[in-house]
């Protein structure tokens, strides 16, 4: 290997250790604030990816279809509960309404737009946009239907619950996009030579958003209200209901910020890769390797160790390319090892 293929490495390593890093913090981010192991992660990934490649063929994504369904079923399950409590009253009669407007307006409203506007004339950040905006909502909604009412449920029942969702979602995610794999236009189509290192504009594009993204929420935590009351949350979720932080709303941004990043990661990495249906449980998972650097608590340590993920998978796939997915996995062994041995138990908060 000369210094020109070690470069290369880097960066492909340095770019995809870039993208496992945001879903490391999205990990950690989840489990600090709800107890839950977001297995389907990386299914945020496929959908954002795949849904701006159904945009750019002019075609109306159908992932509205799966947030316009998440839409209704939080509707009956919220209007369930204030039936039980207020009955049909005018107050209930009234919250009702101001139900169907949270879990439906938008959906309905973006699943509208969608089917009627002629989506290839969009210029490419509203498509973004776009793309975001029909993405993210499924986040919160999927908190509200499936991990709200388990908010007391032990971590395993949360991860068997993590799991099914995955399988759910995957089973999803082939019937609204197909088997066939997909890339989307880049965003950047510039180059720049570094001496005979050649580093891609989209390689940069990546870094740079996944830089600006850890810095944002680095000051989203230390410097607003809510981030502070998602950081108390992550300390001490007893305490913080204590001085009034409802877990419900925690748990609700947290999924929020976590579809965020991950739809936002798969706009990134769709122009350099090609995404199937299943790709985001993969690429999810060693985001999640990293995760387990920090042991699902430190922030800085879970990027950190996204980043070694990321390289680690870019010099394993040259020195031995049948063998790059053992060897990115078998790295969480001795980390599992030495916190089994520095941390002798570990619980459920009480």
């Amino acid at each position: 290997m000369d210094w020109l293929i070690a470069g290369v490495l880097a960066q492909d390593g340095i770019t995809s250790g870039a993208i496992y890093a945001l879903l490391a913090l999205a990990l950690v981010l989840v489990f600090s604030a709800t107890r839950v192991i977001f297995i389907p992660q990386g299914e945020f990934v496929a959908f954002g990816a795949l849904t701006l490649a159904m945009i750019e063929a002019g075609r109306a994504p159908l992932t509205s279809w799966v947030l316009l369904g998440l839409g209704l079923l939080a509707f009956l399950t919220e209007s369930h509960s204030i039936l039980r409590s207020h009955g049909l009253r005018a107050s209930g009669r009234r919250r009702l309404l101001l139900t169907a407007g949270k879990y439906l307006g938008l959906p309905l409203i973006l699943h509208l737009v969608t089917q009627s506007l002629n989506l290839t004339s969009l210029p490419a950040l509203l498509q973004i946009l776009l793309t975001l905006c029909i993405v993210i909502p499924i986040g919160p909604l999927l908190y509200r239907v499936v991990y709200q009412p388990l908010v007391d449920a032990s971590t395993l029942v949360l991860l068997i619950v993590s799991v099914s969702v995955h399988f759910a979602l995957t089973g999803m995610a082939l019937v609204l996009f197909g088997a066939e794999g997909t890339r989307t236009k880049p965003m950047w189509e510039a180059s720049f030579a570094l001496g005979e290192l050649t580093i891609s504009g989209q390689s940069l594009v990546v870094i740079m958003t996944s830089i600006a993204l850890i810095i944002g929420l680095y000051l989203y935590f230390d410097r607003t209200l809510s981030g502070k009351a998602l950081r108390a949350t992550a300390i001490n979720r007893n305490g913080a209901r204590l001085m009034g932080i409802g877990p419900a709303s925690a748990g609700r941004l947290a999924f929020t910020i976590a579809a965020a990043i991950g739809a936002l990661c798969g706009i990134l990495i769709g122009p350099v890769t090609t995404i199937f249906y299943d790709s985001g449980f993969l690429i999810g998972l060693k985001g999640f390797v990293g995760a387990i650097f920090g042991g699902l608590a430190s922030y800085p340590a879970a990027a950190a160790g996204a980043l070694l993920v990321g390289l680690l998978e870019s010099y394993s796939s040259f020195w031995a390319s049948a063998f790059k997915e053992v060897i990115v996995f078998t790295l969480i062994i001795p980390v599992l090892l030495w916190r089994s041995l520095n941390h002798l138990h570990v619980g459920d908060e009480e």
